[in-house]
């Protein structure tokens, strides 16, 4: 089964200049989604367990409000680990996040993602490039030691635009939408195929994605074993450990396809 794709290790990180445009277009693309919603729509239950569509916006919000006011996140971990010592210091803080907005309605919180998202992209471009380089986010939460960079820099460039982008493929699940996607879809797309790529043990290995967001990478080196293909946004769904709406189709090799079956990257 020979093949001409290229390795996924060959993309490159997204730069912070470039971050700044994937950042602005998903937070546009975003609050675009949620100015759809009927009044029904915020009452519908979202693939993140307990979370409905309301739930789902309060964590942006709290996500993109903590970043220039670190302190509330401290607080929030703080409460957390009272309030829901079952939890891991991750997801109890998620769970503050949507305490906090736990009255304000759907409509508001539209509001508050536009007022809140600018000034945290703001605050990442005036971080000093040595901070961001620098600062650990496992830190303040132990989970981040599983990200392949848990830096302030990763945080910006990479996971501001991936978690934002992911919850809006949630909302657009929730609601029995499809949704919008253009090329800095692709580009968050191939930032999940890069760290996929970088933590990739098994055999050779491709991917053949479609759709707007979609590209041809190789897992590894040498002759694929397996191909996988699916929609990209189907794709990023599997690896997220979220419930496909399509189909992944695998053929090759039964380990092969194994592993990409198993494959997992952090979101």
């Amino acid at each position: 089964m020979a093949t001409t794709t290229s390795s996924a290790r060959a993309i490159p990180r997204t730069s912070g200049t470039r971050a700044r445009l994937v950042n602005e277009a998903e937070l546009r693309a975003t609050l675009s989604t949620f100015r759809e919603l009927s009044d029904e729509d915020w009452r519908r239950p979202t693939v993140c367990t307990g979370w409905n569509v309301r739930d789902m916006l309060a964590h942006t919000v709290g996500q993109y409000e903590e970043v220039p006011r670190p302190w509330v996140a401290v607080r929030r971990i703080r409460r957390a680990a009272r309030t829901h010592p079952h939890l891991g210091r991750l997801d109890g803080h998620n769970e503050a996040q949507i305490e906090d907005r736990k009255a304000v309605p759907g409509r508001e919180l539209i509001g508050a993602l536009a007022h809140f998202a600018p000034q945290a992209l703001i605050a990442l471009r005036r971080m000093p490039a040595p901070f961001r380089r620098r600062a650990r986010l496992s830190l303040l939460y132990p989970e981040a030691r599983a990200l392949p960079d848990d830096s302030m820099d990763y945080l910006g460039n990479v996971l501001v635009a991936r978690d934002t982008w992911m919850h809006r493929l949630d909302l657009c699940g929730a609601i029995g939408v499809e949704p919008v996607l253009d090329g800095h879809d692709r580009e968050i797309v191939d930032q999940v195929v890069l760290d996929l790529a970088l933590a990739w043990t098994g055999p050779a290995v491709e991917i053949d994605l479609t759709g707007p967001a979609g590209g041809r990478r190789l897992l590894g080196i040498g002759t694929p074993a397996a191909t996988l293909h699916a929609d990209a946004v189907d794709f990023a769904r599997h690896v997220s450990r979220r419930q496909v709406r399509g189909r992944l189709e695998l053929e090759g090799e039964p380990g092969a396809r194994a592993a990409l079956t198993a494959a997992r990257v952090v979101f």
